[in-house]
């Protein structure tokens, strides 16, 4: 066996789903995709003093049905939390998240079989909700950076997996299938060229037979 192949992929993503309601997590802002810049605020996704937040019962139900269809096990308590980290485009200076209580922990989503017809299944970590940021747009003569915060509140959940995948052709067929289940189920539109399903991956290398 040569040096590379003692080795294996370890896979694990972390993907963003835009949820299919008509205005923000937190206020009553159209949360639609492209309209004029910075045409969709509020002082509450504008982070003005003493604007309070109101969450959107539809994002909660949405974000519950897809829980669901990938049978984890939603919480009858969830929290949100504040993750604090400064950029431009973030203008409270934290992101209303969920960090220890999650919405929904423990699914599973089954992406193909093996060779001899066993199921591969990925774990689902988490389902958890919060609002997105803004958009920096990197496009001014000669080195300017301007905001919009249209997409600022806008609601998503956060779907994170453990690190089942040991190949790139698996982490695609874990998308292809997530993808089908939110379109399927109608709480996205997975629309990837307007910012509506967004991927992380978390990519690593360890000895086979490890664990």
């Amino acid at each position: 066996m040569s040096a590379v192949d003692q080795y294996e992929m370890v896979v694990g993503l972390e993907v963003h789903v835009q949820l299919l309601t008509r205005t923000k997590a937190f206020c009553s802002c159209s949360a639609s995709y492209g309209a004029a810049p910075n045409a969709n605020t509020c002082p509450v996704c504008l982070a003005l003093p003493g604007a309070l937040p109101v969450l959107n019962e539809e994002a909660v139900r949405l974000a519950v049905i897809a829980s669901h269809a990938l049978s984890c096990t939603v919480s009858e308590i969830s929290i949100f939390a504040r993750k604090n980290y400064f950029y431009p485009d973030l203008p409270k200076g934290y992101q209303i998240s969920q960090f220890d209580r999650p919405l929904a922990e423990k699914g599973k989503l089954d992406i193909g079989t093996n060779a001899d017809g066993t199921p591969i299944t990925v774990r689902i970590t988490r389902v958890h909700m919060e609002e997105d940021a803004g958009k920096s747009i990197h496009d001014r003569y000669p080195a300017a950076t301007a905001i919009d915060l249209n997409r600022s509140g806008v609601p998503l959940i956060e779907i994170v997996s453990e690190p089942d995948m040991r190949s790139a052709r698996e982490a695609g067929a874990y998308l292809r299938a997530l993808k089908q289940v939110i379109e399927y189920t109608g709480v996205s539109d997975a629309n990837m060229e307007e910012g509506s399903l967004r991927v992380d991956a978390n990519v690593s290398a360890r000895k086979r037979g490890e664990t």
